[in-house]
């Protein structure tokens, strides 16, 4: 293997080797994180409501990224998408063998990914400051660029709802310097918006807060998990219907994140909540797992900060978790909702 700049990390006496450096096709290792021992000890259990598979560690599947971030996996193509904002490029991992390729280069500093109910990419684009849509032979589609004539800070992270409406948060963390994305003013609020699926009517669901992150529906659709990576909370909506729905009574769900923050957030076929960590104490790395009254149920120790987490894989049931500078997976007894 080349030479390369890195950085370790100590837990539980295992020392683990983490990539800082640009990727190149020889910094893609694979495997079980060092020192692996089963029950792996990074998968801490709290509560009953939340269960680890005994034999089923956690695995570096992609390492050579810059930032990690907007994980989305692709049912009907077994890969798993995921940006690498600061390389500005989105990347491909297969799960029959586990090939890296670039999936798209340059990607306008692209962030936060999703899939709408026809199975076409969504994403959000830093440096274009839109959302769009990727359709099947391959053609770019914009849903949405500008509010009221001013172009949107930087749109971070997205989800579909049942409806094929298309719901985004916009904190412009990727016009605060040249780095993810052009440095820029913002013109707009920090806020989260919806694009009707029917009319491609955008409309502003929220903006009560600092700075609107990642998000999620609950089961029914009814309530909408937000992240606020400003106020350092995770937050729960009500998704007030009729018209244009948006988002109306919300209280916070988490807030026990400190020193650290979290980003990204996805749900399981259960109602737990499945949240990044990281910007904190660095044992703290990782993935937290709420039950849906809020508990702290279970958390998954990674040697790297977290942005963001999707599930995959043929049975839904293997969480990616784009760290920093790496990609990981694990196998969990849990199935992921969307």
């Amino acid at each position: 293997m080349a030479k390369m700049k890195r950085r370790t990390f100590l837990k539980g006496g295992a020392m683990v080797a983490v990539s800082t450096g640009a990727a190149r096709a020889d910094d893609f290792s694979l495997g079980l994180l060092p020192g692996t021992r089963y029950p792996d000890p990074r998968i801490e259990v709290l509560d009953k409501r939340f269960s680890s598979i005994g034999n089923a560690g956690i695995e570096r599947i992609m390492t050579g990224l810059r930032w990690a971030e907007g994980p989305c996996w692709s049912a009907d193509g077994h890969y798993l998408v995921v940006s690498d904002i600061p390389n500005n490029r989105m990347l491909r991992w297969l799960e029959e063998d586990g090939h890296v390729s670039t999936f798209r280069a340059p990607s306008n500093f692209s962030n936060g990914n999703t899939r709408d109910a026809e199975g076409r990419l969504v994403t959000c684009e830093h440096q274009t400051r839109r959302v769009t849509r990727t359709e099947h032979d391959g053609s770019i589609t914009v849903l949405a660029d500008k509010c009221d004539g001013k172009p949107f800070n930087a749109p971070n992270d997205v989800v579909v709802a049942k409806d094929g409406a298309v719901w985004f948060t916009d904190p412009g963390y990727g016009i605060g310097n040249n780095y993810e994305g052009d440095k820029a003013d913002a013109l707009l609020p920090d806020r989260v918006y919806r694009i009707d699926g029917q009319s491609g009517a955008l409309t502003v669901a929220a903006e009560d807060m600092q700075r609107p992150n990642g998000l999620a529906f609950t089961l029914d659709g009814t309530q909408m998990y937000v992240v606020d990576s400003g106020a350092g909370t995770l937050r729960l909506y009500d998704v007030v219907a009729g018209g244009a729905p948006r988002l109306g009574k919300g209280r916070v769900f988490a807030s026990n994140f400190a020193p650290g923050i979290t980003d990204g957030v996805r749900l399981d076929t259960q109602g737990r909540v499945w949240c990044s960590e990281g910007w904190g104490l660095p044992g703290e790395d990782g993935v937290r797992c709420y039950h849906g009254d809020g508990t702290l149920i279970g958390k998954i120790h990674l040697p790297e900060t977290v942005a963001n987490l999707c599930f995959g894989g043929r049975r839904k049931n293997r969480l990616f978790i784009a760290a920093s500078t790496s990609v990981y997976a694990v196998y969990v007894d849990a199935v992921g909702a969307v």
